[in-house]
């Protein structure tokens, strides 16, 4: 029969960050992982979060952070355009859309929120796997649409490069995007930037 540790540091080798929910079958795994983070055995990466001290960790680590620690929220805006590679831009935070405004801040970690309901949250989200953890991010459509949604949070300048990129690298067909426009509202302000488009 597995322990405690044995199980959380299965858990570890797995995800580059995990949460003690993650540990399957323990009621309360917290007191072996303060024992663990106390004998270095772990590291503490954030509130609840924890991992191995030496895990490797790719250039979208912080992404499966944020998810981790703001559990229900979607990567989007700048962080999305970055993760699809669409556009110059680089994210100096984590943007991320939730539909609940009642969330404390990371302390250790540069998240900035956007919050949407309905349709406008829902639609787009696709499942990416990194280091071992899921993580819900806007489609490249549905984050371009977004960009001109936002655009007086991101500029909309940003919003035109990621259109025009993400068009030119075949990230997205027109029928996507406009599935997308139609659900953030947007096919008045983004009509003629398209129109420039397909000329």
């Amino acid at each position: 029969m597995k322990t405690i540790k044995n199980q959380i540091m299965e858990i570890a080798r797995k995800q580059a960050a995990f949460r003690a929910g993650d540990i399957p079958d323990t009621r309360n795994p917290r007191t072996e992982l303060c024992r663990m983070v106390e004998n270095s055995e772990l590291v503490r990466v954030g509130r609840g979060l924890y991992s191995l001290p030496d895990v490797e960790v790719g250039e979208n680590h912080s992404l499966a952070e944020a998810v981790k620690l703001y559990h229900g929220g979607v990567i989007c805006l700048i962080s999305a355009l970055h993760f699809h590679h669409i556009g110059t831009q680089l994210p100096y935070e984590i943007w991320l859309m939730r539909q609940d405004r009642n969330i404390p801040p990371a302390k250790n970690l540069p998240v900035r929120f956007v919050y949407s309901k309905g349709d406008v949250f829902s639609f787009g989200i696709e499942k990416h796997v990194i280091e071992g953890t899921e993580v819900s991010i806007y489609s490249p459509a549905k984050t371009v649409a977004d960009c001109f949604k936002y655009r007086n949070k991101i500029g909309l300048d940003v919003a035109i490069e990621a259109l025009q990129e993400g068009w030119k690298e075949k990230r997205f067909t027109m029928d996507e995007l406009w599935a997308a426009v139609k659900v953030c509202r947007v096919q008045n302000v983004i009509q003629p930037y398209i129109e420039m488009l397909v000329k």
